[in-house]
């Protein structure tokens, strides 16, 4: 298993929080005007955005996050740079562009990799102005990369088990949607997701007794929402 970087996206968020801060106080003390900096807070997207392509080089999950969150920072960021302004109407398009260009960066790069004998066992969903419904009975499931974008996904593992020893992880990235993910009672759930302007809730029923089945959903929900139940 890929050892899990200590520079996660709440520590970027506690810098970001830490930067602010420190600029308002110079505001007040008439150093500086903290609204010359302020304006330039699309770098925090695409600083988001290149920590989860990090994270995504180490366990290849979490491309389509990264990839949208720089391509949106860098569009607010270069309208604020140039001062020009770009409505969206006309620049609309290149979503399928990217989209296309995701597809067949996956296409390819999957190629390259052994196909598991369960094929069940990583699942990999992207929902963009749609729904999704998937479940997996893998009894070797490994883990998941889930992407909604103005849509839904709505996974189903109930069915499914996961191999002793191993701490399965389900990436997550909710950008103006939901995603619902339904997991066994004998599974424990270690969440690790950052909500921005959205919302994270884990309803799954606390174990009575000691297990060793456990899974990790982490990732980023931005004014949607992520939701773990039994």
């Amino acid at each position: 298993m890929t050892p899990r970087s200590r520079f996660t996206p709440q520590v970027l968020l506690g810098l970001t929080v830490i930067v602010v801060g420190v600029l308002f106080t110079l505001d007040n003390l008439n150093i500086i005007d903290a609204s010359d900096y302020l304006q330039y807070w699309p770098a925090v997207l695409v600083a988001f955005g290149v920590l989860k392509l990090w994270h995504a080089m180490r366990d290849g999950r979490g491309w389509a996050g990264g990839i949208i969150f720089i391509a949106v920072g860098a569009w607010m960021l270069f309208e604020r740079i140039v001062y020009i302004r770009i409505e969206i109407r006309d620049v609309w398009p290149l979503m399928f562009v990217c989209l296309g260009g995701y597809l067949v960066w996956r296409g390819v790069t999957g190629a390259r990799r052994p196909r598991p004998a369960d094929g069940d066992a990583h699942m990999s969903a992207i929902a963009i102005m749609s729904g999704i419904n998937r479940g997996s009975n893998s009894p070797v499931f490994d883990g998941a990369d889930l992407t909604a974008v103005m849509g839904g996904c709505e996974i189903d593992l109930r069915q499914a088990s996961i191999a002793a020893g191993t701490t399965p992880v389900i990436d997550v990235f909710a950008f103006w949607g939901g995603i619902e993910v339904r997991v066994p009672e004998d599974w424990t759930v270690v969440t690790r997701v950052t909500p921005l302007l959205g919302g994270v809730e884990d309803q799954t029923r606390p174990q009575q007794g000691a297990t060793s089945k456990r899974v990790e959903v982490r990732g980023t929900a931005i004014m949607g929402g992520v939701v773990i139940k039994n």
